[in-house]
């Protein structure tokens, strides 16, 4: 799925709140986030991604940022419950839904049930996924204590977005000192956060949380409700509990994983959403599959064009084309389509994409060209004879980024072809134009 459009939502006092919406189904999900979040940058996170792609699979997603964070107007003063409240409704009026399912997530799960508890004629359930408060209490014992969060918050602002720091940074906001991830990951996940908030931004968010305690309405939530509890934390799993015992008829259901969507598989929670709102089980998506695109180009073509002359310039374009076709073939390579002076082609194997490459890249040298080419791995869009979707976009960005006679790569396709013998150059973190994130790029050692 490509990143969604994202729109601005103006509220009564005048803030920006920016939202997107995508899928189709017969309802409408709207998420409220956890703590902070930027929605162009949370799709760089492949869990949170295929969360929301799953979601999007049986229904109608809304999905935006909360006012101070992310694409919308940053924090003046802490807002109250219910301006934060007014913010959905008027997220769901720009996005022309009368009535929603609510989806909270951790921290949002206690707005998302006040909101269900006030506009009942807006919600048609409630999925409470997170908690009615952050802080310990005599009657509330899984809550932290002032002492441990104040001492979690100096160093969490002393490392704000600092990649150096990415690893600690993951464990100490999701609370998991055990926590294993991806070097690359880390930073991603750093780098959605610095997009997100501000460090002062983040120590108002931390107290508007703090003083957030909605357990007195759970009773009054009159919708139906799913509480959703991860089976493998026992205190989580026992908030789950005290949640769906105070909301009258609520069912709790369990999965697998840690609490927080960014960091555990989405799909026995989009699974148990699926199921709790009777949503028909999404058929097999046969316009969707996995492949490695490869783009290739000619390099300086116009300069040689304008230097043999047209005719001739024809004659070596169609050997060319006449060479790449031939290696396509012999490669179990589909052609897409020629792209100016080069090709776009498709891959069921990222191995053999990158030596289909390199070897076009040394046919075409006695013409006296050079080509440069890359590649990406991702799920791609059959949109008929053509492709679509937003690995083809990072497969052109980084056919774009290339030199002559080179083949580069996304980080993707070199760990997918571990083992290959293939041998690769970093070429280190790269901007791809239009695409969020920083992007790991090697280029296939002696291609020339």
């Amino acid at each position: 799925m490509d990143i969604p459009p994202t729109h601005w939502a103006e509220t009564a006092d005048g803030e920006s709140i920016a939202y997107q919406h995508f899928g189709a189904g017969p309802g409408s999900i709207v998420i409220v986030s956890p703590w902070i979040n930027h929605l162009e940058a949370s799709w760089t996170i492949p869990e949170w991604a295929t969360l929301l792609q799953r979601l999007a699979a049986f229904s109608r997603v809304i999905y935006f940022d909360a006012r101070g964070t992310g694409m919308s107007d940053r924090l003046a003063a802490v807002p109250t419950l219910e301006q934060r409240a007014e913010d959905i409704r008027v997220v769901m009026d720009a996005a022309g839904t009368e009535r929603a399912v609510l989806l909270g997530l951790l921290d949002g799960a206690a707005l998302a049930a006040f909101f269900a508890a006030t506009h009942p004629d807006r919600t048609d359930a409630l999925v409470f996924c997170g908690y009615p408060r952050t802080m310990w209490a005599p009657d509330y014992p899984w809550g932290t204590t002032q002492e441990a969060e104040g001492e979690r918050d100096a160093r969490v602002e002393a490392i704000w977005g600092d990649e150096d720091h990415a690893e600690e940074f993951v464990r100490l906001v999701s609370g998991d000192q055990q926590l294993s991830r991806d070097p690359q990951w880390a930073r991603n996940y750093v780098k959605w956060a610095r997009l997100s908030a501000t460090p002062r931004s983040v120590r108002l968010f931390n107290r508007m949380w703090r003083e957030t305690d909605v357990r007195h309405l759970l009773p009054s939530v009159r919708v139906p409700t799913l509480v959703l509890a991860p089976a493998d934390e026992e205190e989580d799993l026992l908030v789950g509990k005290y949640v769906a015992e105070r909301i009258p008829e609520a069912r709790l259901a369990t999965y697998p994983g840690n609490p927080n969507p960014c960091l555990t598989d989405s799909e026995p929670m989009a699974e148990a959403i699926r199921e709790f709102l009777g949503a028909p089980r999404p058929a097999p998506d046969m316009e969707r599959v996995l492949a490695t695109v490869l783009f290739t180009d000619i390099v300086g073509s116009t300069g040689k064009a304008c230097e043999v002359g047209d005719a001739c310039w024809t004659e070596v374009l169609e050997k060319h084309n006449i060479t790449v076709r031939a290696f396509l073939a012999q490669y179990r390579g589909t052609e897409v389509k020629t792209t100016g002076d080069g090709f776009l082609a498709t891959f069921d194997g990222p191995s053999r994409a990158v030596l289909c490459a390199q070897a076009i890249c040394e046919a075409v040298k006695p013409f006296g060209l050079e080509i440069k080419a890359g590649c990406h791995t991702g799920e791609i869009e059959l949109l008929g004879n053509d492709v679509g979707g937003i690995a083809v976009h990072i497969g052109a960005r980084v056919g774009a980024l290339a030199g002559p006679s080179e083949v580069l790569v996304s980080s993707t396709v070199k760990d997918l072809v571990a083992g290959s013998g293939l041998v690769f150059e970093d070429r280190g973190e790269r901007q791809l134009k239009g695409v969020p994130g920083d992007w790991h790029l090697y280029a296939l050692a002696n291609t020339s």
